[in-house]
């Protein structure tokens, strides 16, 4: 099978990347290895629109996207992706936690992103539902959260009504070069996918299949948790986070609270399917009623998991790669991908088309890592 650009991951990335493309005209084949779109980290993430502690490298991509995307997406995708601009606050208890935020600020500020430390009082005033125990937060009044869910399933939607071509239970394992370039995508059906261009946007999978051309990407698989409560009446619509980033989260227009962390628990995980662990729901769940103790009586109702791929330096890798004329590597996003995914999937349809792109992806190449 041909295409002009074939897409190797069906999450929200490779999704929006998808929509770009086929809104241009440009014929495009999307392959996922499993039997659901979106079938990772995409519907399986706390849902922030943060600016807020950020990189400073992937900074311009979630303002640009902020600005410009989010809050038309929903009308753009003619679907309701849940969105609300009604800010963030990272939440601390200690002087190391203020330390901590201070630190995160003072780079987003020097990159002109208006966010600032605020002490308990204020941070009560903005929501009245935390406890005393908050003693400083930064407070990034543009900052917000959507839903992971539809927002994936909005760009895949769009994508297929504009021509894009998705393919499931098809896992690819091995890129090939024809000519100097890549050019093939080998199935483990033995199915064969050619095309122009290819864009590698598997998660953590990437590594192994960009390891068949000799390209490593220096990342590792991490386990993130989720948990989502019962409904109730609304409280409050900011998206929430902690200094240690020991939880993070929001309440959704349902009424459930949406809750993630990072349990640490890799070494102890299964292959395969990721499964949530009580362990880490209940130490969530102290942390959470530490700082919102009127959450306290609402039940969890289920728990889930899912891998992260965690780059080494914490940012994503979204490039060309000189090596490989051909292939345009989009991984690595280390938990931070949701909120950038409309600004990522715009510049990987210009990478893909040779255009300039909206954002300088100069500081994410994957060339950074190359010994100096």
């Amino acid at each position: 099978m041909s295409s002009d650009v074939l897409i190797i991951g069906s999450g929200i990335i490779g999704c929006a990347a998808a929509y770009n493309l086929a809104k241009k005209g440009v014929k495009v084949t999307v392959i996922e290895a499993s039997s659901n779109i979106g079938n990772g980290g995409s519907v399986r993430n706390g849902g922030g629109v943060r600016q807020s502690g950020r990189d400073p490298r992937e900074l311009p991509l979630v303002m640009y996207a902020i600005k410009n995307i989010w809050p038309n997406l929903s009308e753009m995708l003619d679907t309701n992706v849940e969105y609300h601009q009604q800010g963030n606050l990272r939440l601390g208890s200690t002087e190391k936690h203020k330390q901590i935020l201070e630190g995160l600020t003072d780079r987003a500020v020097k990159c002109g992103l208006d966010v600032k430390m605020i002490d308990g009082k204020e941070a009560r005033e903005i929501n009245p539902y935390l406890s005393e125990a908050v003693t400083c937060a930064s407070w990034c009044p543009t900052d917000g959260h959507a839903n992971p869910l539809t927002a994936t399933m909005g760009y895949y939607k769009a994508a297929r009504r504009l021509g894009a071509h998705f393919i499931s239970d098809e896992k690819i394992i091995e890129l090939r070069k024809y000519k100097g370039a890549v050019r093939q995508a080998v199935a483990a059906s033995g199915n064969i996918y050619e095309a122009d261009r290819i864009i590698l946007a598997a998660g953590f999978e990437s590594r192994a299949i960009a390891n068949t051309v000799g390209i490593d990407i220096p990342m590792q698989p991490v386990l993130l948790e989720t948990l989502v409560t019962e409904a109730v009446a609304p409280m409050f619509w900011q998206m929430l986070g902690t200094a240690d980033a020991d939880f993070y989260g929001h309440q959704t227009d349902h009424g459930s609270f949406v809750f993630g962390l990072n349990s640490g628990l890799e070494p102890y995980a299964k292959p395969g399917k990721p499964v949530s662990s009580s362990i880490a729901a209940s130490a969530a769940c102290r942390g959470i009623m530490h700082y919102f103790p009127s959450l306290e009586g609402i039940k969890v109702v289920r728990t889930w998991a899912g891998w992260m791929d965690s780059c080494a330096d914490h940012v994503p890798v979204i490039s060309k790669v000189d090596e490989c004329p051909g292939l345009i590597l989009a991984c690595g996003f280390s938990g931070h991908g949701f909120g950038i995914s409309p600004a990522v999937g715009l510049v990987l349809s210009q990478l893909a088309t040779d255009e300039e792109t909206a954002v300088d992806l100069s500081a994410l190449r994957y060339d950074r890592f190359a010994a100096k």
